[in-house]
């Protein structure tokens, strides 16, 4: 093995990676100095960030070799590796080029006397952004598990920002809970992988020779494990609690950065340490994939606060890049290598695409509720006049979650669809058969999560103040528009050269599955399948957008001008129009509460007709916390009190069961 300092790409990443924990430690210097920390150091993560896609960048060109190292850190026979490869550039180029971005708007975003100090935010919020890198770098279940542990802790202090806020604290709980649980599957996982050879290096569990039957075992904790930080169906229940409890940045980072850990750490260990497997792990995954992707554009759908809404929109994406990774999983099961690399092309473009627009929108959210200091869609309105500058980004974010052309959450769906039509061929009548419904929740998603953003930008942005003190509100500080311009500026070139972020993923889909997506007849247009049967060419239709509108409004002023005149709307026969009378986020979400009412758990209150004080109240809740979590947690609270028996305060007794545990372990060892 090269000597470390040899290695020139490892050496910057770490470097870089080390330079984040410093300036993590810097903040507390001066703690309560918000101009240090939000002005100097908020900044300078961001280059770092920069720096860590710039790597991550060159790890996906032509000619690179993997890289890998042993650090000097770790226990005495347990050292720390890490490894540089397609799959880790390109999430390592996600996770700089958009934690640049949160961390500029991080900068003019976070106050003093909110929570947590300043410095203390800054360690918390870097050593975030540090333990997601080294995840991704890891080369070894010790150094994963430490470097995942790393990141739920840091970020579970960051969600408890406002930690003297009760809702808060059980939020925060929660979500610690889950990541436990999660970890707790993982760690199970790496211990099927290792093949009883008891070497935790991911080399060696590559060459471990496994049963289909603990190969599936390993896959099937995987799944439960990563979904459980990535928010799959019924794994989910954190992700509304916690993005609402934390600070608009944090959940930017936690949506769009944390939840695609998630999703690399599946990719590593399906498609690199197990090399696939037999079909039913892809319909398995995209099963689970469909049904969380449905179930997360339903909910979103009807929530009334924006963070809610943002957090289920989360869901739904997340399950459409899962769902994704199953089809990859099918193709390759069945040898369908251009199957397998369009699918998992489509998810990886999926998952930064999702980094990006998804954390626009969570800034954007932030900037607003600085502005008017409400979340509840039912207090908002009007706020394009007071928010130019947000509300104009915050369009871009809406039509790329809504997946419209030519931005870049289009690209990513567009070619997730045309995965689904090429599965007609695959040989196997069961999964033929079902793989086509898959096509069908896919559009019926994409179409709920328009749906959605249509009632998320007007309510917020559209129509006019439904609450006086929203005259008051103003617009975002400069940093905080240059953040959100450059995640914004993102979605536009991905949506526009299509082709250059197909090139960014071939690397990945190449080690992963074998074989690349091919391109496009030109670098304007891409053509996944067949030039005949399909193409996309995002320029040529921004070109043609752009050309049809400067033609309309010549048109309109040469033949109208001077024609047109201004006259208040037609009021409906009420002179005395209110803001109130304005479509409400509930009224939005009245159809797909009935057309979708078994999804939910729904509480009314109705008020009689004779009712001298009318009250109106509705609650929506989720099925799976009142069927599954809350039962869950009165049989563990019954179990604790029944073994509560054994806890008899007497050290004789305890000395007693490590005895007999000591006993027991000899038996099974001997």
């Amino acid at each position: 093995m090269n000597p470390f300092f040899a290695l020139s790409h490892m050496t910057v990443l770490l470097s870089l990676v080390a330079a984040w924990l410093v300036m993590g430690l810097a903040g507390l210097v001066r703690s309560h100095r918000i101009g240090w920390v939000a002005y100097t150091l908020f900044p300078l993560g961001a280059l770092v960030a920069l720096g860590i896609a710039v790597v991550g960048f060159s790890a996906l060109t032509d000619g690179f070799v993997v890289e890998h190292v042993v650090l000097p850190l770790g226990l005495p026979d347990l050292p720390f590796h890490v490894r540089l490869d397609a799959l880790s550039g390109f999430f390592l180029l996600l996770l700089g080029i958009v934690g640049a971005g949160i961390s500029v708007f991080a900068a003019g975003y976070f106050r003093a006397g909110e929570g947590t100090s300043p410095g203390l935010l800054c360690l918390q919020y870097h050593t975030f952004l540090a333990s997601m890198a080294m995840v991704i770098l890891a080369d070894d279940a010790y150094l994963f598990m430490v470097a995942w542990e790393t990141m739920a802790l840091s970020s579970y202090f960051l969600v408890t920002t406002q930690h003297r806020i009760p809702e808060i604290q059980r939020a925060g709980f929660l979500y610690l809970l889950m990541a436990h649980v999660g970890a707790l599957a993982l760690l199970l996982c790496f211990g099927v992988l290792h093949g009883g050879s008891w070497l935790m290096t991911f080399d060696a569990m590559r060459g471990a020779t496994l049963s289909p039957g603990w190969a599936g075992v390993a896959f099937g904790l995987a799944l439960f494990g990563f979904g459980a930080k990535a928010g799959l169906v019924p794994l989910h229940v954190w992700l509304p609690e916690a993005h609402p409890a934390a600070p608009s940045p944090v959940s930017a980072m936690m949506s769009g950065l944390m939840l695609k850990v998630a999703i690399y750490g599946l990719l590593r260990i399906s498609f690199d340490l197990l090399h696939g497997g037999p079909w039913w792990w892809g319909m398995l995954t995209l099963v689970v994939g469909l049904g969380t992707a449905l179930f997360g554009a339903v909910f979103a759908a009807v929530q009334t606060d924006m963070k809610r809404l943002l957090a289920y929109s989360s869901i739904e994406n997340i399950g459409l890049i899962v769902a994704a990774i199953g089809l990859a999983l099918l193709g390759y099961a069945f040898h369908m290598r251009l199957l397998a690399a369009l699918a998992l092309a489509a998810a990886l473009l999926h998952a930064f695409n999702h980094a990006l627009f998804k954390s626009l929108l969570f800034l954007a959210t932030g900037s607003v509720l600085h502005a008017t200091h409400e979340r509840s869609l039912g207090k908002l309105g009007g706020l394009i006049r007071r928010m130019p500058w947000v509300a104009t980004l915050a369009l871009i974010g809406t039509l790329a979650l809504a997946g419209l052309p030519p931005l870049n959450g289009f690209v990513s769906e567009w070619l997730l669809l045309q995965a689904f039509l090429s599965t007609p061929s695959i040989p196997h009548a069961f999964v033929n058969m079902i793989v086509p419904v898959g096509a069908a929740v896919v559009a019926l998603t994409a179409a709920l999560a328009g749906y959605v953003m249509v009632k998320f930008y007007g309510v917020i942005f559209l129509g006019q103040p439904r609450e006086p003190a929203l005259m008051q509100a103003h617009d975002a500080g400069w940093l905080e528009r240059l953040g959100l311009g450059w995640l914004a500026l993102g979605c536009v070139l991905i949506g526009v050269f299509p082709q250059v972020a197909l090139d960014a993923v071939a690397p990945v889909t190449q080690v992963l599955v074998g074989t690349v997506v091919q391109g496009g007849p030109s670098p304007w247009w891409i053509a996944p399948v067949a030039q005949a049967q399909a193409s996309y060419s995002g320029l040529w239709l921004l070109l043609g957008m752009a050309g049809v509108i400067a033609v309309m409004f010549v048109l309109v002023r040469r033949m109208y001008h001077g024609r047109v005149r201004r006259t208040p709307p037609w009021n409906c026969g009420y002179p005395a129009l209110t803001p109130r009378m304005q479509d409400t986020a509930e009224g939005f979400g009245q159809p797909i509460r009935h057309m979708f009412g078994p999804f939910f758990r729904i509480e009314r209150e109705l008020p009689a007709p004779d009712d001298r004080a009318p009250r109106y109240r509705i609650q929506i809740d989720d099925r799976c916390w009142h069927g599954l979590y809350l039962p869950l947690a009165r049989a563990v609270g019954w179990l604790a009190d029944a073994l509560s028996v054994l806890q008899r305060g007497r050290l004789a007794v305890y000395l007693l069961y490590s005895f007999l545990t000591l006993i027991v372990l000899l038996v099974f060892v001997l």
